[in-house]
Formats: C-alpha cells, sequence, structure tokens
C-alpha cells in the first residue's frame, strides 16, 4: 500500500509540473509569435521638474495595446504609499489608446524623486516599469 502511494504521489508530482510547463510554453509561443497582448508606452519616465513639499503632481502615462489580443492590467503598484496609479479595469482592444494615472503626493518629502510603478498584465514579461522622478524643495 506504501509502495501505491508513493508511486501516486510521484505520478501527480509529474502531471503538476508538466502542466505548469506546458503553460509557461504556451505563452511564449504566443510571444515568439506575436499574438499576444503588448503594452507600449509612449513615455516611460516623466519628469515632473521641481515641486514644493507638499504638492501633488498627477501624470497620464498613455499607452497602446499594440499586440494582436486585449490587454488585461490586472494590477498597478507604486513603490511608495506617496504614489497611487488608477488604470483602466476593462480589456483593452488591439489598438486602442488608454493611460494609467498616477498622483504623487510630496507632502514629507525631499530631495530627488524616483518612484517606480509596476503594471502588471496579460503580457511577456508580465510586468511593466514607469518612472515618476523631480526634486521635492522643502518650503522656506
Amino acid at each position: 500500500m506504501k509502495k501505491y502511494m508513493m508511486m501516486l504521489a510521484t505520478v501527480s508530482m509529474l502531471m503538476a509540473c508538466n502542466q505548469q510547463n506546458n503553460t509557461g510554453k504556451t505563452t511564449e509561443a504566443n510571444a515568439a509569435t506575436g499574438n499576444g497582448a503588448v503594452l507600449k508606452f509612449d513615455k516611460e519616465i516623466y519628469d515632473f521638474g521641481k515641486i514644493k513639499a507638499g504638492d501633488k503632481v498627477s501624470y497620464s502615462y498613455s499607452f497602446v495595446n499594440a499586440g494582436k489580443s486585449p490587454l488585461i492590467i490586472t494590477d498597478a503598484v507604486a513603490s511608495c504609499g506617496c504614489t497611487i496609479p488608477s488604470w483602466p479595469k476593462k480589456p483593452i482592444n488591439p489598438g486602442a489608446k488608454e493611460a494609467i494615472k498616477v498622483i504623487f503626493n510630496s507632502e514629507g518629502k525631499s530631495g530627488l524623486i524616483d518612484k517606480q510603478i509596476t503594471i502588471t498584465a496579460n503580457t511577456v514579461p508580465a510586468q511593466t516599469l514607469v518612472h515618476l522622478i523631480g526634486e521635492v524643495e522643502t518650503k522656506k
């Protein structure tokens, strides 16, 4: 009975590993053939210049789905709680233009700023980065 259970566990593990590999190969195949969604930004780095501490900056990162499948953004996360991204929740058709809006609150910040926003979508690779940079001057 013990041998049977060990054999069953081994077969189950092999099947699970095989499923994961097949999933990865399918995604890679779609990317290689150009059938997937492609997130292409007009501008990946936005420099807001110099602002005073306490000011808020907003910017919309315009992008197009340059792929052949609908683009689905599942998440957008900033490197700090002072930066809030918002993104389209509906699928974006091939060729369609949209934007990810980001608001940066400089309250309590000073000096050079580089906030990174990580966008997760059904693209290969799954994550794309954009940056919000600038300088926060302390109030006098």
